[in-house]
């Protein structure tokens, strides 16, 4: 009946991650673009530690993608002011840390981008949890 079980594994996980995403809160998003991108970076340390440089090129390249169409593209300057700016900048660094990486084959500016996704994904998941209960309270006010 189901000639590739690894097939339909792999499809079972994708739907999976279309339902999260589709469900998820605009904050939710955000945490699970850092969670991403975290993931990509791994994947390039892992390859290029194995020497494998295709693997390692897409890793990298995905990584840059999802910081810069991904958190770079949802910041807005308006909203966001100075705070919007400063995480601009910041995500520009990262992504000239990862080129930086991918062009001299080198680990210790993947662990520092890592590092500072990192660092930024628990800030912002602490900022959801603080969030959190303020909203609770304002729907059960109103």
């Amino acid at each position: 009946m189901y000639t590739n079980s690894r097939s339909a594994a792999h499809t079972y996980a994708n739907v999976g991650l279309e339902t999260g995403v589709l469900a998820a809160s605009p904050h939710q998003l955000i945490v699970l673009l850092y969670e991403g991108a975290e993931l990509a970076v791994r994947m390039a340390i892992r390859h290029m530690n194995e020497g494998d440089l295709v693997k390692k090129s897409a890793a990298i390249s995905k990584a840059s993608s999802i910081i810069l169409d991904g958190l770079l593209a949802a910041l807005d300057p308006k909203q966001g002011g100075d705070i919007a700016q400063q995480l601009a900048s910041l995500y520009d660094y990262m992504n000239k840390r990862l080129m930086l990486a991918h062009i001299n084959n080198q680990t210790a500016p993947l662990e520092e981008v890592l590092g500072l996704l990192h660092e930024l994904r628990g800030a912002w998941q602490q900022i959801g949890t603080v969030n959190r209960p303020h909203a609770t309270l304002q729907s059960i006010a109103a």
